[in-house]
């Protein structure tokens, strides 16, 4: 067994000041430590009696406490995405982290980038009972669950993006994409209106376009451009949207084909949903003299070096709750956290902070259409056509 302690990151704090930079939601850029490349072992290595399982499967909770003091060990499996995304994956990792720092937990990272292998991944780290808690970053990992939170009862799981329904050993966290997306949305449609300028790029109030670029063309990235549409509309119906998919989580090159295009026809703002391969949005907006805005976590934090062309990004406090799920876990309170948990604009999980060069820069519109858009999800005056995995 192979085990990797990643570096801590210090825990921000919220501000409480509308679409800010707040550290709390930003995912670390740079995520230390060596990653476990899709493999912890083969079948033999798993299920003997001295592999720190019971003899049905599950984990043995006294042995992990008296190797690891109150420390206890926490795993994590990447989605397809893989870690190195500066979005998704590192989001959930940096949830870690802090309660690394916190409560002097070990980690270790799995990176699988082959979904047909979640399965065998999840049943690998159960089968070895050494973990407190097995963190799963995609709905991709549900079917594998499924079965295995069954097999392994007394093992905790945590899986993003879905929930494992009567599984009381699973935290499963929904976060309303949709609702992030209309944000995205929401800021691409105000923007696109306002003369801003900084160094080389600039909008065209005049123009009025805004563009998508999605990863895979899926269901889930399909609606985040349905929500998106809905939130520019909400703003302003005759604001053009623009929309394409470079088929890829981690090809930058064809996602920056894809936003090169839609600012040589008239975009001044792309966002993307597009992991790892959004970086290729970025660049596009900067070889274009153009805008971008990120996704999940802070990106111009994560993207530093893009930094000039994030205006903002639509975010999700993903990093709250993988370090949550882990304080409840470590502290014998897995009921608080059991079962389907959600990520919503109600619960002030989902928002849109302005990037790090752009603070206090861009116009009061934005602001007032955020907040607004906001209040008009919690109080139902706006129903998305599709929900936070698809339509």
């Amino acid at each position: 067994m192979v085990y990797d302690t990643t570096t801590g990151a210090e825990r921000g704090h919220d501000d409480g000041k509308g679409p800010s930079r707040r550290a709390v939601l930003a995912s670390t850029g740079a995520l230390g430590g060596i990653v476990i490349a899709g493999c912890l072992g083969d079948d033999d290595d798993n299920g003997d009696d001295d592999d720190g399982a019971d003899d049905d499967g599950a984990a043995d909770d006294t042995e992990t406490d008296d190797e690891n003091g109150e420390g206890g060990q926490v795993a994590i499996i990447s989605s397809d995405a893989g870690f190195g995304d500066n979005a998704f994956n590192d989001n959930a990792l940096a949830g870690l982290q802090d309660a690394e720092d916190e409560f002097g937990i070990e980690i270790t990272q799995v990176e699988e980038t082959e979904t047909a292998n979640f399965d065998a991944r999840q049943e690998d780290l159960a089968a070895d009972g050494s973990y407190d808690l097995i963190v799963m970053v995609g709905y991709q990992h549900y079917e594998g669950l499924v079965e295995n939170a069954e097999a392994y009862p007394d093992q905790y799981w945590m899986l993003i993006n879905d929930h494992v329904e009567g599984a009381d050993n699973v935290s499963g966290w929904i976060e309303m994409n949709n609702e992030m997306s209309f944000l995205a949305g929401v800021a691409a449609a105000t923007l696109t209106q306002e003369e801003i300028e900084h160094g080389d790029s600039s909008t065209e109030p005049d123009e009025a376009t805004v563009g998508f670029a999605g990863g895979e063309d899926i269901d889930l990235i399909n609606a985040f451009e349905q929500s998106y549409i809905e939130g520019v509309e909400w703003v302003d119906e005759d604001v053009e949207v623009l929309t394409g998919y470079g088929g890829s989580f981690s090809d930058t090159e064809a996602l920056s084909d894809v936003a090169s295009s839609q600012f040589d026809d008239g975009a001044d703002i792309v966002w993307h949903a597009a992991a790892a391969a959004g970086a290729g949005a970025f660049s596009a907006a900067q070889d274009n003299d153009r805008f971008a805005l990120g996704v999940d976590s802070d990106q111009s934090e994560g993207d530093e070096q893009y930094a000039d062309v994030i205006l903002g990004s639509a975010i999700k406090d993903l990093r709250e709750a993988t370090y949550m799920v882990t304080e409840a876990t470590l502290e014998d309170d897995w009921d608080s956290v059991s079962g389907e948990q959600n990520l919503s604009i109600e619960q002030e999980t989902i928002d849109f902070i302005v990037g790090q060069e752009f603070e206090g820069e861009l116009p009061d519109s934005l602001d007032e259409n955020i907040e607004d858009g906001k209040q008009a999800i919690i109080d139902g005056d706006v129903e998305l056509t599709c929900g936070p995995t698809g339509c």
